[in-house]
Order: C-alpha cells, then sequence, then structure tokens
C-alpha cells in the first residue's frame, strides 16, 4: 500500500491552507471584509493555535475549507467500498470493466485469531492463501483470453486484488475517515488500520490544526458497537440463518402520492403560498389541459429540480460486490450495505456470458471458495481476516433511501445502455417501481435519450432511439 498527497503538501502551500482555515474561524467575529481578515492572518504560529482551539471547542466546520487530494496505491477493494462509502468524498478508480486485471497482484494478510495475535502457522496459511489466489486470478485470465468481456470475467475475482485510487476530500471529512480506521469497527481489519495509520501521520504533517482533534477520538465511546446485545437476541430466535438473496429490487416505501406533494411544493416556492393554499389553487388548475403533467415536466426539465427532493423512495436491493461502488458513489441517498465479515458466500450473481459455457465450473469456483473460507475458519482465523476470500460475484442485501431528484439521477446514468448490465437491471426495476406510485414522476425517469431525446455520449453512443447525438463541435 502507498499513500501520496497529490499537492498542497509544501510548505508554502500548508501555511496558506491553514490561513484559509484560520481566517474562516475567525470571519463571523472580526470587522472587515473577508480579503481584509485573511490579510491580518498572516503568521502560522498564530494561526495554528486558532485553529486548533477553534476545532477544539468543537467547530471543524472550518476544516471543510481545506480540500486534499491523495493517491492511493495497491488497496483492495476492501478499502475502496470503506472510503467510497464516505458521502463528502471524491473518487477516480481503475475501471474493472476495460481493464485486465490478471496481474495487478493481491493483498496478503496476516492471519489472526480472535483476539488479534498472528497464529503461529501463518506463514503455512499464507503459502495456501497466495496459491489459492493465484488460481481464481489465472482462471480469470482464462476467460478473458477466450474473449469473455472483462466485465464478467471480474466477478470470480477475491476481493484482496489490488485497486488504484484517486481520493479528494476536505479535511474534516478526512477526520471523520481517518478516526474510523484507527478506532472503529474496521480498525479490527488490518489493512483499514494499516491506511488509516498513513493518513494520521499525512495528517499530522500537513494538516497540523487536526491532528488533537484526531488523537481525542481515541477514547470515544461512541465507536462501541452499542448493538452488540441484539447478536445474542436474534440467534435465540428460530429463524433460518442463512442469508436469503432477493429475487429482485423491491420498494419497501414512498411517499404516498408524490407526484401531488412534487406540484405542491412547486405553487409553494413559487408564490409562498402555504401547503393548504397550494393544494386549492392546483385543484382549481385542474381544468386546465394536462395541467399536472406540464408543471412536472417544466421541473424534469429545469436544472435544480429542488421539488423532486420533496419525496423519497426506499429500496431493498439484490446486488453484487463487483457493481456495489456503481450506487455506492451516488452521494445523496442513505445507503446501508452489510458488513464484509457478516457477508455469505453462498450467495452470488452469474453473468450471462460466463453461464453460457462455464456455468457449472463457475458454481464450483464459488462452492469450492466456501470450503476453503472454512478451512481457514476451522484453523482460528478471525472474520476480519477472512474478507478477501469474498469473491465479486458474492452478493448481497442492501437498502437505500432517496429523493427524487437523486433517483433521478441515477435513471439518467445507470438505465443507458452502455451502463454496466446488472446496476442497468438494478436502476431499472426501480423505476419501474417508483413509476407505479407516482406516474407522472416516472415520465423523467430513465436515460438521458428516453427523457430528453439526445444522447451526450458522442462517438461512443448506442443510438438507440434514433436520438441526437452530442458531438464537440470541429474548429473552424
Amino acid at each position: 500500500m502507498k499513500v501520496v498527497m497529490l499537492g498542497n503538501n509544501t510548505k508554502e502551500e500548508i501555511e496558506k491552507r491553514l490561513q484559509i482555515v484560520a481566517s474562516a474561524g475567525n470571519l463571523s467575529r472580526a470587522d472587515g471584509t473577508v480579503t481584509q481578515v485573511l490579510e491580518t492572518h498572516n503568521d502560522y504560529e498564530s494561526n495554528l493555535k486558532l485553529a486548533r482551539a477553534i476545532v477544539g471547542y468543537g467547530h471543524k466546520s472550518i476544516s471543510e475549507h481545506d480540500y486534499l487530494v491523495f493517491a492511493l496505491e495497491d488497496v483492495t477493494p476492501i478499502i475502496e467500498q470503506i472510503i467510497i462509502g464516505y458521502r463528502l468524498t471524491s473518487f477516480t478508480i481503475k475501471s474493472r470493466r476495460n481493464v485486465d486485471f490478471r496481474n495487478v497482484g493481491f493483498y496478503v494478510p496476516d492471519f489472526k485469531d480472535k483476539d488479534g495475535n498472528v497464529l503461529p502457522n501463518n506463514a503455512k496459511l499464507q503459502n495456501e492463501y497466495r496459491a489459492y489466489m493465484q488460481s481464481l486470478f489465472n482462471k480469470y485470465g482464462e476467460l478473458v483470453d477466450e474473449e469473455i468481456p472483462v466485465e464478467d470475467c471480474r466477478y470470480i475475482l477475491p476481493y484482496c486484488y489490488h485497486s488504484n485510487i484517486i481520493m479528494g476530500c476536505d479535511a474534516n471529512e478526512l477526520l471523520n475517515m481517518t478516526s474510523d480506521m484507527l478506532y472503529g469497527k474496521i480498525s479490527q481489519i488490518t489493512e483499514v488500520r494499516e491506511l488509516g495509520e498513513k493518513l494520521a501521520t499525512m495528517i499530522k504533517d500537513y494538516v497540523p490544526y487536526l491532528s488533537r482533534a484526531l488523537d481525542k477520538e481515541s477514547d470515544k465511546k461512541y465507536y462501541d458497537d452499542k448493538l452488540a446485545f441484539l447478536d445474542n437476541l436474534v440467534t435465540e430466535i428460530e429463524f433460518p440463518q442463512q442469508v436469503k438473496l432477493l429475487d429482485e429490487v423491491e420498494m419497501t416505501f414512498y411517499t404516498e402520492n408524490a407526484d401531488w406533494k412534487v406540484l405542491v411544493s412547486t405553487l409553494m416556492a413559487r408564490y409562498q403560498y402555504t401547503y393548504e393554499q397550494a393544494e386549492e389553487v392546483l385543484f382549481e388548475l385542474r381544468h386546465n389541459e394536462d395541467i399536472k403533467r406540464r408543471i412536472m415536466q417544466a421541473i424534469i426539465n429545469s436544472k435544480q429540480q429542488r421539488e423532486l427532493e420533496q419525496v423519497s423512495f426506499s429500496y431493498q436491493i439484490p446486488i453484487s460486490l463487483a457493481v456495489l461502488t456503481h450506487i455506492t458513489r451516488h452521494r445523496m441517498h442513505s445507503l446501508m450495505v452489510p458488513e464484509f465479515t457478516r457477508m455469505e458466500l453462498g450467495n452470488y450473481v452469474t453473468p450471462a456470458t460466463v453461464a453460457k459455457a462455464h456455468k457449472e465450473e463457475y458454481d464450483e469456483i464459488f462452492a469450492n471458495n466456501k470450503l476453503m473460507q472454512e478451512s481457514f475458519i476451522q484453523e482460528g482465523v478471525r472474520p476480519e481476516d477472512l474478507v478477501y476470500f469474498l469473491l465479486s460475484g458474492n452478493a448481497c442485501n442492501i437498502t437505500t433511501t432517496m429523493n427524487g431528484r437523486t433517483l433521478e439521477w441515477i435513471s439518467r446514468m445507470r438505465c443507458c445502455t452502455k451502463a454496466q448490465w446488472e446496476i442497468r437491471d438494478i436502476a431499472n426495476k426501480m423505476v419501474e417501481e417508483a413509476s407505479k406510485v407516482a406516474p407522472l414522476i416516472g415520465e423523467g425517469l430513465g436515460p438521458t435519450c428516453k427523457v430528453f431525446g439526445y444522447c451526450n455520449e458522442g462517438k461512443d453512443s448506442c443510438k438507440n432511439r434514433g436520438v441526437v447525438i452530442k458531438t464537440k463541435k470541429k474548429d473552424n
């Protein structure tokens, strides 16, 4: 694992960033304009003292003016999924849809017992692990060589493969992420803790006003598992213990009369009506031809679309680990994903292209993988070191709640024929379910070609529906 801060790390850059943070902390109480306040905060030590004091009071929002970008080299998708889950971060990741991953390498943990001690037979287990994981990469390479799409071959890649990421975040979110990696439940995964330690060192060197705040996180009680009492209670209930993978996407909750609420909120915002007044006006407008659809289409074709944020939809979704990040990366929804240590290896998704010629072999790979993990369990290996036996095709049930605007945006990206097939099927089902309960909103859901009649993909467009293809104009 290698972590590099990309820029903003020279002495002059660190001092300038600190000047901005300190000025932000003093702005609300200082006379003068922003630029005048900035000019008065030109002493590094004074700025450091001020920023530390304000953060120490709990006002960490000033650190949100401090933005940092990192290169994360040779981390696993375990790290990838964890950090993408932080909603105020930005990522660019090497694509498994486009890149052959047979030679990227993979992570080998030290195998430990439940108390965190390295097992006496760790070296033997590591050798078995290396040989087994390499066999999976070899099989992946064979499938790629058969010209099965790379995005489908990856379903047998184990979750120990190396990923490479550019990550950007403000300093406050960096503090939040790092403290979780050092002191939260995920800190039990050695690789995660290693990344936390590297980021902590970088905070000390490049974001020094947050170092004390990070140290104080070590004894916070909110890192304790407050739901641990549930485990024994649930175990005692006579209920099937094996996790059942859903057959398809299901809507679990939605705002009733969602179309109506969006239309009413439009009148409320535009004319400052009360809810009751807006309803009355909308009722009086009912004789105006197709007025509801006209209003909704106007909202859908606008940029802000705040009205769509007034309604929400909740889903439970069966999804493979291969495409989990495709939905996690959409920030403006409340996603809940099972812990890696609790995922069931018996559930998995099979790509049609692989099943066509290798269905029996594919099923055998997943069956053998579960047996291999169980053999390591018998050796006393703790759950946190077993997460690398997850294969990309392993699947879990997730749940999320999103407003109408987020659903609209997800449908633009994920219902497109260029989207990966599994996430496209999921997005289309989400749209189908929402359209049943909110048909006017539903008319605005789907790919750009369906809703707006054009495509942004240029020469890469599938040319579906005979739509207009947007291309760059040539220079004269």
